[in-house]
């Protein structure tokens, strides 16, 4: 009897893999003139078909583990939760740095203080057990509504030795929504700063299920007095600690599929969704993510970006898997080059906002040196970017003699930086490479996902893409035809990325409607994000399905595509673009950059009292305007994609004006009612001007 096209297909992927004991393959792909069949040449993804029967190959997975998904480290498989993975480093290094910080108990900041592996696990046993104390049992949801800071990661490693649920709260939420989550979690106990205290106590009576309040920083005898007759406890985080130290309870360690945190997504519309992860796919994200990055104990990280977000928090996993040391900002981010300046980190972590502001503070210095400086820069950067494209280590003069000033910006140490949470112009990614000799890695990923769906692997020079997938997880591309994206694509194909794996969440917390909306019944996680396949099986990240509006001659715009191209324009700090059906072009609001904009106004002989005033200048937004065209141009937009007017602002978006999400993504209802005059007389302005009358927007 002859095999099945199936078990044919099985027998000829498996001819092509490398026996699983070989240790040196860097992949299990084996070098085959055949395997072109289902594995690109380059070995970065293995294509599968999704199922064996319909023979449609389209199915990717890393080419580090092509037949099984990672749901373990691979040294270490008895790992199966976050409190397995803190005790095996506890155990193995409990001597090491763990927690930094500069903060001093009287609120003074000096240099770098740290609490070893060892202590942190004592301090959150103590922790667990006070929280024991108060009657809280396994099972519990427990707030955590404080910035960056040791306690919040003490706190966490409680709540995972004693199965509590974690639940971050945005420091930046306004008081209705930490109310909904508080609410909506049935959340026991809340972890707060005395900044965040007096909220939550101006609405204590509507937050039935709170029963304790503990104050991280706090004193005693600064607490407020609660009524006699009220069921909330109001202690301070150092009474706590010392009550769980007097007597401490045995850890209640989680199971894989027990509940780890729920992570309410801010989101860009409607009330906060919560993000219900296991251990299982917080482990299973982060073990498959350690196949593709490598720390060390010797290593120093610096934690600023949200604990509340899932960037963030798997950051911390992995660190604490690798024995890393986390010294933390002082909670300003104004502050952050001094913090910087003092931890000299080795791992540095971000998002394209704020590498966009190195790029263009950096270029802009170089331009205004003098032509000398400028000449020898251009020389340093071309001549070391040509070795890095070539494979070749380039020569360590330029660094002595431009680029290790440039190092020193971050601490001068750092080997290894990471970008996430969304895409990072691949120019802006070429000058972090040459300007600070290390490693630079795009990462894509998505809360729903517990993070990493996909990283670019070490020593793939090309940029402009997000690597291939998570070992833990596999993706494939689903057709949008109204986009006209689809599968038969050429060059690449193209559609709507889709997730699958350990990886993905349990579902949205009570909310089963907006579940069923992304997953589909064969366990895929639609994202809403559209990408392309690169040769190789890199995934690229090419527009958002969520977010498009259809112009009034039927074009559609994905706004956040446009708004990245325009993140190079010098004058920009950030860009919000707006368009609907009853308009047949885009406008533009311009958060400036002001020290690009007043720069220019002092070379153009412009007078001005104060950047409002000059924001309001129409040779200013022509100034803007023309520089966006160009750098349009350059990005390749569109000619619909251009924004024909631009307002410039003087106010940046930000989570307090309500218009930024805590992940800096913008909030686009909110913008466009926040703007609404603003784009309305850009429009009127438009049609005003215009040979064909452009319609005025229904905002």
């Amino acid at each position: 009897m002859e095999d099945s096209p199936a078990q044919r297909r099985l027998e000829a992927i498996q001819c092509h893999l490398i026996n699983s004991n070989d240790t040196d393959a860097q992949s299990q792909i084996q070098h085959n003139l055949t395997a072109g069949n289902f594995v690109h040449s380059q070995k970065y993804s293995v294509v599968l078909p999704e199922k064996l029967q319909t023979g449609k190959w389209n199915v990717y997975r890393s080419a580090r583990s092509p037949l099984q998904l990672v749901t373990k480290f691979p040294n270490h498989p008895e790992i199966r939760t976050l409190h397995d993975n803190f005790i095996r480093t506890v155990e193995t290094f409990p001597d090491y740095k763990y927690l930094g910080t500069r903060i001093r108990v009287d609120g003074t900041v000096g240099e770098y203080k740290w609490m070893t592996y060892g202590e942190a696990s004592t301090a959150r046993k103590a922790i667990g057990s006070g929280l024991r104390c108060y009657g809280l049992m396994k099972g519990v949801c427990i707030g955590l509504y404080f910035i960056n800071r040791p306690e919040w990661l003490i706190v966490d490693h409680a709540c995972s030795a004693y199965s509590y649920i974690s639940v971050p709260l945005y420091d930046t939420l306004g008081p209705d929504a930490v109310k909904y989550v508080v609410n909506h979690a049935e959340i026991q106990a809340i972890f707060c700063v005395p900044q965040t205290l007096n909220m939550l106590l101006s609405f204590i009576s509507e937050i039935p299920s709170v029963c304790l309040i503990v104050v991280v920083g706090g004193v005693d005898e600064h607490l407020p007095s609660l009524p006699s007759t009220s069921r909330v406890k109001l202690v301070t985080y150092s009474k706590l600690l010392s009550q769980g130290c007097s007597s401490l309870q045995p850890f209640c360690p989680p199971n894989p599929e027990d509940i780890a945190t729920i992570c309410y997504t801010s989101g860009t519309t409607g009330t906060p969704k919560g993000v219900v992860l296991t251990h299982r796919n917080l482990i299973s994200s982060v073990a498959g993510f350690s196949y593709m990055v490598k720390f060390y104990p010797s290593d120093i990280y610096i934690s600023y970006l949200p604990l509340a977000h899932i960037y963030e928090r798997t950051n911390q996993i992995l660190s604490v898997y690798y024995g890393v040391a986390i010294g933390f900002y002082q909670g300003d981010n104004m502050k952050l080059m001094d913090d910087l300046s003092a931890l000299k980190p080795t791992l540095f972590c971000s998002v394209p906002r704020l590498y966009n502001r190195i790029y263009a503070g950096i270029t802009n210095a170089v331009k205004t040196s003098g032509t000398l400086k400028e000449k020898l820069f251009t020389a340093a950067f071309n001549s070391k970017k040509q070795a890095i494209v070539n494979g070749q280590n380039p020569s360590s003069m330029w660094d002595r003699l431009v680029f290790n000033k440039i190092k020193e910006k971050l601490g001068g140490r750092v080997r290894f930086m990471g970008s996430g949470a969304s895409p990072l112009s691949p120019d802006v990614m070429d000058f972090l490479k040459v300007c600070f000799g290390c490693q630079v890695l795009e990462g894509y990923g998505m809360t729903e996902t517990s993070c990493v769906i996909s990283c670019m692997d070490d020593g793939d020079i090309l940029s402009g893409h997000v690597g291939s997938p998570n070992p833990a997880c596999e993706v494939k591309l689903v057709d949008v035809p109204e986009m006209n994206y689809t599968s038969e694509d050429e060059p690449y194909p193209r559609g709507e990325i889709c997730v699958r794996g350990s990886t993905v969440f349990q579902g949205y917390y009570k909310d089963e409607v907006q579940t069923r909306e992304v997953m589909d019944e064969d366990g895929w996680l639609h994202t809403g994000d559209i990408g392309l396949w690169l040769s190789g099986g890199r995934l690229k990240i090419i527009d958002r399905k969520k977010n498009i509006f259809k112009l009034a001659q039927g074009e559609y715009v994905a706004p956040e595509k446009v708004e990245n191209v325009y993140a190079k324009c010098k004058f920009i700090s950030q860009c919000f673009i707006y368009g609907d059906s009853f308009n047949s072009c885009l406008v533009a609001v311009v958060a400036v950059d002001p020290d690009v904009i007043k720069a220019w106004a002092a070379s153009e002989g412009i007078k001005f009292e104060n950047l409002e005033q000059l924001c309001n200048d129409p040779r200013a937004r022509k100034a803007v305007l023309a520089d966006m065209d160009d750098v349009g141009k350059e990005g390749q937009l569109r000619g619909f994609e251009f924004a024909k007017a631009v307002t410039l602002v003087p106010e940046p978006f930000s989570d307090e004006n309500g218009l930024l999400t805590p992940t800096f993504k913008i909030k686009r209802p909110q913008a466009k009612a926040y703007y609404a005059k603003a784009i309305s007389n850009m429009y009127a302005e438009l049609s005003s001007s215009a040979p064909t009358p452009t319609k005025m927007s229904r905002i």
